[in-house]
């Protein structure tokens, strides 16, 4: 061993900092930053980890290990990638094994083995290739082809195989896939394996991808509007001088089209683009649009990807001669390994789902893309049809470039927008279940006249809870502070937090009546409902308990655009992308509902939300139809929706949120605390509490039990603190994680969890 060569190396585990091992001599030199390495960490784990540093600082008084095995010839991660992730766990206050963790495809990434040996988890696909024995030259073929004419079925399949593999003039040409050769010459297994037999055709395996590959010829892009040219320009201009622009365009705009003919300057440079979306149901609409022109190039992203599958995306944008020139994915695509990336798109940037709630790194994908484009020197495009608040006030006051595309693609009309007053019909009982006249009017004249209908309620399952109509109790979940949600297709009571299912109970829990009756509806009910209303109707639902198949989405999409679904149901996975020539009626069955929700944003994500929804309504030449129904028609932020008002939505949420101190005029962070004893978590919160407003005073809020107090048996305090934008925040970072070790060291914080969430979302 040599005594001064050591590697800080990154383990995908909740503890802060890097762990020293020494290098064996026989690895030395092999050792590279960003490789993966096979170490042992605690008494008989074996994890994988990756070299951040090699250097010769032997760590003092400890025991030094060595390092087992070197996994790679060459680096899988970056320079960019590790500057990125150690940006990522200080920013987002968490260990960069946290980051790693999320990161890395786990099949690359095998943790916590047993005993050695270790076998890595990932193997490439490999299938059945058939290749000409090269003994055959051009005069022996012929004469073995002559010999088959008394085996017809051998004699078609090989010259089948000879035109797949380009045989010309003794030259064997190329192996062809097995499989692929059976299908085109219609033959079974056993006249290649005749032909094998006979030493004319030999198999071999060879490593196929598991991903589908695209095969169509590229078309040229669509000639732009003038307000499209218009916009491309502006956004050339602003990136003359700044690195970040907002396209702020309407729905139906034309924005995706802009994006293209930005992606396709960049690929024809020779870089690389990353086009986030905060959805995976919206990739398969875009992806077909992208590879229309930019083909074999284009590759996806996101969670439904098996983990091996995910490595050989991995690899692919790695790879400098034929990998991926364009990414579309969700959020996690953030993490791949770029290098050289020229354009950064976050499409839709206002979307919550951006956001990383649990576990950590607790990210925000829009705000860490922008991190990770400067990192490659790259530009950035943010586009919205109602931008964040924040997203908006950063290029109001100068920090990003502000574009507007404020007209439709083909000037089409922005759909008209009817206000049903559900509290009128309830009283006047011209409700017909859960539906105003306004809404069964608009469904009946679309369905007559063969379009389609979007119905868009955000709660998923049958009803939100079902009650004792004779003492009001209802069944809770025994590991949560919630409700039950009744799941009808299932017959079962559902909480939506930890997974617990429980049978519907025959009488009430409390006086044992057994009146039970649902309250409120969710998508399985109003698919339910809409099926007695209107029978002879094709009807589907997309929440998150029809989407749960990899495919499940492009298979919901791709009915409603083949005209084969007439009326979608659905919850916030339909208020975005959906781009359907036939699609003009759209319904809000409950806009109350979101109004309502208890969170300084509540007001900005409904007018967002119901203003995307909206937008999925006439898109071509029909002018579409859009019923929102609520209790409360003179609401602020419905008459705002009424007339597409985002600036004055802007400007209402400005003004309260500088009078009470929200964001974008604070930083926030987001402390949960928790505990399975409720009298130690009350004690343990209060300290980190007191703790905090030592340095902070006044900015400290809480500790609070939130609305859900307990999740899956863990009792819950929250503490928020505002940062003064004036203030050091990585100064601030510090006291915090300073206190919250304190309070780690107390008596009975054995058991106890802090989480952080910076910028909370």
């Amino acid at each position: 061993m040599i005594d001064d060569h050591y590697a800080d190396i990154i383990l995908p585990l909740a503890v802060k900092g890097v762990f020293t091992y020494a290098i064996p001599v026989l690895n030395s030199g092999k050792v590279e930053k960003g490789s993966r390495v096979l170490v042992q960490f605690g008494q008989k784990k074996l994890y994988t980890g990756i070299v951040s540093r090699i250097h010769s600082d032997k760590p003092e008084g400890v025991r030094v290990r060595e390092v087992i095995k070197v996994l790679d010839p060459q680096p899988v991660v970056n320079d960019i990638q590790l500057r990125f992730w150690k940006w990522l766990s200080e920013y987002y206050m968490c260990s960069i094994g946290e980051v790693m963790k999320a990161a890395i495809p786990s099949d690359l990434c095998p943790e916590g083995v047993a005993e050695l040996p270790v076998a890595e988890k990932y193997r490439p696909r490999e299938e059945t290739f058939l290749t000409l024995s090269p003994e055959f030259d051009e005069e022996k073929l012929n004469s073995v082809l002559d010999k088959l004419a008394r085996a017809p079925k051998q004699y078609e399949l090989l010259t089948v195989f000879l035109d797949l593999c380009g045989y010309e003039h003794g030259r064997a040409g190329r192996p062809v896939r097995k499989a692929s050769l059976l299908r085109e010459a219609r033959a079974s297994a056993a006249a290649a394996e005749a032909l094998a037999a006979k030493g004319i055709l030999i198999p071999i395996q060879l490593p196929t991808g598991r991903l589908a590959v695209n095969m169509i010829n590229p078309e040229p892009l669509k000639e732009l509007s003038s307000a499209q040219e218009t916009a491309i320009g502006q956004i050339k201009r602003i990136f003359a001088e700044r690195d970040i622009a907002l396209l702020h365009g309407i729905t139906s705009s034309g924005k995706t089209e802009v994006y293209m003919h930005l992606i396709d300057e960049q690929i024809k440079a020779g870089k690389q683009v990353l086009y986030l979306l905060p959805e995976i149901s919206l990739t398969a609409q875009i992806i077909q649009r992208l590879n229309r022109h930019f083909g074999q190039s284009t590759g996806v992203f996101h969670s439904r990807f098996s983990s091996a599958e995910r490595v050989e995306i991995w690899n692919r944008v790695a790879d400098r001669k034929n990998g991926f020139s364009l990414v579309l994915g969700a959020r996690s695509a953030l993490f791949l390994p770029f290098h050289n990336l020229g354009l950064v798109i976050v499409d839709e940037e206002q979307d919550g789902s951006y956001k990383q709630h649990d576990p950590a790194p607790r990210y925000n994908a829009r705000d860490s893309a922008l991190v990770l484009a400067g990192l490659h020197g790259a530009k950035s495009v943010l586009g919205s049809a109602s931008p964040s608040v924040e997203s908006y006030y950063n290029a109001l006051s100068g920090k990003y470039g502000l574009v507007e595309l404020n007209e439709r693609y083909g000037n089409i009309k922005l759909p008209d927008i009817i206000l049903a007053n559900s509290r009128e019909a309830y009283r006047k009982k011209l409700m017909v279940s859960h539906f105003t006249p306004e809404l069964l009017e608009a469904i009946d004249e679309a369905l007559g006249n063969n379009e389609q209908v979007i119905l868009f309620q955000n709660r998923r399952g049958f009803s939100p809870y079902i009650e004792c109509s004779e003492c009001g109790w209802i069944p809770k979940c025994v590991q949560c502070a919630v409700s039950l949600t009744y799941h009808k297709t299932i017959g079962r009571l559902v909480c939506h937090y930890c997974g617990f299912m429980s049978s519907i109970p025959p009488k009430c829990g409390n006086c044992g009546s057994s009146g039970l009756v649902s309250r409120g509806f969710g998508t399985e009910k109003i698919e339910d409902e809409i099926r007695i209303i209107f029978p002879k109707a094709r009807i589907a639902r997309m929440d998150q308990d029809t989407t749960k198949g990899k495919n499940s989405f492009d298979r919901l999409i791709r009915s409603l655009e083949e005209g084969n679904t007439d009326i979608l149901i659905g919850t916030q996975m339909i208020s975005k992308g959906l781009d359907i020539e036939n699609l003009t009626v759209v319904g809000i069955l409950n806009a109350d509902n979101m109004l309502n929700f208890p969170d300084f944003r509540a007001h900005e994500r409904s007018f967002q939300l119901m203003e995307q929804v909206s937008g999925r309504a006439g898109r071509r030449k029909k002018v579409g139809k859009v019923v929102i129904q609520t209790s409360e028609p003179g609401n602020r932020i419905i008459r705002l929706v009424l007339n597409h008002d985002y600036k004055n939505m802007f400007r209402l949420q400005t003004e309260e949120r500088k009078a009470f101190n929200y964001p974008p005029f604070c930083r926030m962070i987001k402390i949960s605390v928790k505990h399975r004893d409720r009298s130690i978590l009350n004690t343990l919160a209060g300290q980190l509490g007191d703790e905090l407003k030592k340095e902070f005073g006044k900015s400290v809020l809480g500790p609070e039990y939130p609305v859900i107090s307990r999740i899956q048996l863990w009792y819950i305090k929250t503490i928020i603190i505002k940062l003064d934008r004036n203030k050091s925040v990585p100064r601030s970072k510090k006291i915090i994680s300073e206190a919250m070790e304190k309070v780690e060291r107390s008596p009975g914080a054995s058991s106890l969890r802090i989480a952080v969430d910076v910028d909370p979302y």
